[in-house]
Formats: C-alpha cells, structure tokens, sequence
C-alpha cells in the first residue's frame, strides 16, 4: 500500500479532469459500452432529478490518519484541505433552516477536524433527526485525544457509521493497512462498552462494506448475518446495520483497476449489473453535499470529481433549496456504480 495520497505524489490522477477523460474514453467514447447517460434514457430516468430533499452531507477535511487503497477521497496525513470555523458557521445556518432530516458528517476522519466537536456540540442543538459521523474506528486509538470519542458521541446521541472491510484480519489489512483490524476491532468494543448497539439503547452503530478488489458487493442482507455472527463468536461485538457499498471507479480504487488491469472488466461488470429500480433511489436524488471548502454537489463522489451542482446556487453562503431542489443531477460513467445490482448509496443498497 501506497503511504501517500496520489496528491502527495502528483500522479495523474489527482486531477479530477483526468480522472473524468478516463471514464469517458475508451470503451465508452468506442461505443463498446453505452454511457450512463444514454442508459438511463432507456429506462425514462433522464434527466435526474432531485426529490426531497433529507439528507446534508458535509465533508470537515481530507485529512486522515489512514492511507486506504479503494479510499475515493484520495484522503491521507498529508491532505490539509479542512474546513473551517466561518464555513462550519454557514452551514450552521443551513441546517438549522433546512427541510433535511439528516445530517451526514464525513470525511476523511472527520474527527481530525480541529473544530469538529465544536461544531457537533452547536450542530446537535439543531434538532436534525438523525446526526451521523462517519469515523474509520482507528481514530479513536489514534491519540490519546481521541479516546474519549466514543463517550462524545454518546453525549451527543451521534449515529456511528463505521468502516470495516471485513470481519476478518487478512481482508482488512490489506485494503486498509497493517494493524487497522485489530484496532477497529478494539473501538467496536469500546462502542459497545458506553451502550451502542446494545439492547434497549437508542444509540446506533452500523458498520460499512466495501469490497477489497475489483467485484461487486454480494446481498447486503446475507453480509449482515456473516458478519453479525462472526463478530459475536470471535469478538463478542454487536452493531445494528451493514450496508454494503460498491466502489465507485474514481481516485484510488480507479487508479487500483488500472494498475491490476482490472478496469475495463469491473466497468462491463457494473453495466451489466444496471437496475433501472435501483436509479429510483440513488443518494444523489435525496442528498446534497458540501465540501470542506463550501461548494455543493449532487453526491460526496460527484464532489470528488470536481462536479459542482447544475444551478444558479454552487455555494453554502448563497444556499437556496428551492432552487436546488429545481436542478438537474450531474452525472458521469461512474454513476454506474451506485445503480449496480440492489443499488449502492452511503445508506447502502438502495433497494
């Protein structure tokens, strides 16, 4: 595994342009396989289109203590990019005006954020119905000032979504780096140990699935049973929901199918695996995203490819739902991703 961002390393790929001329070449610009576009015409769901909005999904930084090798943030120790005081401010505002429902923090480890519990602590007074944090779990053991998070959140009744690639070390590890199962396994338990996941607790853990190489994700529902029972037996862990979430061909894991020379067999795989049903509820339709500098996008992986939102409104300062829920839904090859099989969104499949 790579220490270092493809940023840090000035590869080709850092570059959202690039990475979106690779997902229009080749096989698609031949006409080997048909565009997202011209496929979605075929099932009447062209142009997407918006529907209520519920969810806010705010990216506090790139910054990350791990160097993941399907990571679609391209984040690591050495991204800076974290948003700041005055942004977390007018998102603020946002949420406290908007008629979401849930507020979705993410990263990178969006805990490394150095405002991040500042901003939970006014974000909590809100009211949002469910406030999640996306944390990787190694954080917790990161630093000494991170191990109080678990009690944090339990404050703050924090809706805990957590990585796990696997409930076995060897998987783990190698998409994730060497140690990161034991230490997730170790941060589960500490969960667990302030009441998530726990009979009569209303505090929620679920855990998130991606697959470690160039294949889909198999039935969410037959995951969470393997997974459920593995980690009873071996760790006596308990968590709500497993959501199984396809990697979507950008940044790392794009640059992880060229390099195996898997790309072009994992792009066939995700257009044959197209389910019109699953375009219904694909998150960018009840979503938006923000990033850590302000700009708003249709989805966190739209966000990473640099395709701001199609409306008047591109900024957190100048937020207008009503315009934004008018707009049109920006989308590419990659979108072929979430609309694979049952579907993929960070709420897992989508049917």
């Amino acid at each position: 595994m790579s220490l270092k961002s493809l940023k840090a390393r000035e590869d080709d790929l850092s570059s959202p342009q690039r990475q979106l001329e690779l997902l229009s070449e080749g096989i698609f610009e031949e006409g080997e396989l048909p565009t997202f576009k011209d496929k979605i015409a075929e099932s009447g769901h062209f142009p997407l289109k918006p529907k209520k909005l519920e969810i806010l999904q705010l990216n506090l930084g790139y910054m990350c203590n791990q160097v993941c090798s399907h990571c679609h943030v391209d984040a690591g120790p050495d991204r800076k990019e974290i948003m700041t005081k005055e942004t977390m401010l007018l998102c603020l505002e946002v949420i406290k005006n908007t008629g979401a429902h849930t507020l979705d923090l993410t990263g990178g480890a969006p805990e490394m954020n150095p405002n991040f519990r500042w901003f939970v602590e006014e974000a909590s007074k809100a009211g949002i119905k469910d406030f999640i944090v996306r944390s990787n779990l190694t954080i917790i053991l990161a630093n000494k000032k991170f191990h109080d998070l678990p009690n944090f959140f339990k404050k703050h009744n924090v809706h805990v979504v957590s990585s796990l690639p696997f409930y076995k070390r060897e998987k783990t590890d190698k998409q994730r780096g060497n140690g990161v199962f034991d230490k997730s396994i170790k941060a589960l338990q500490l969960l667990n140990e302030v009441g998530y996941a726990q009979p009569d607790s209303a505090l929620k853990l679920d855990l998130v699935y991606n697959p470690s190489g160039a294949f889909l994700p198999t039935n969410q529902a037959a995951m969470e049973h393997d997974f459920k029972k593995a980690l009873k037996e071996d760790f006596n862990i308990d968590f709500n929901n497993l959501f199984a979430i396809t990697n979507l061909p950008i940044s790392r894991f794009l640059e992880y199918l060229i390099a195996s020379e898997n790309y072009e067999d994992y792009m066939y795989s995700l257009v044959d695996a197209y389910n019109p049903a699953a375009v219904e509820n694909v998150m960018c339709t009840n979503t938006i995203s923000i990033s850590w500098d302000g700009w708003l996008y249709d989805c966190d992986f739209n966000q990473m490819l640099d395709l701001k939102v199609n409306s008047k409104v591109k900024h957190i300062s100048e937020y207008n739902e009503d315009l934004l829920n008018d707009r049109n839904i920006i989308i590419s090859q990659h979108c072929y991703g979430c609309t694979a099989g049952a579907g993929s969104s960070c709420q897992g499949s989508t049917i």
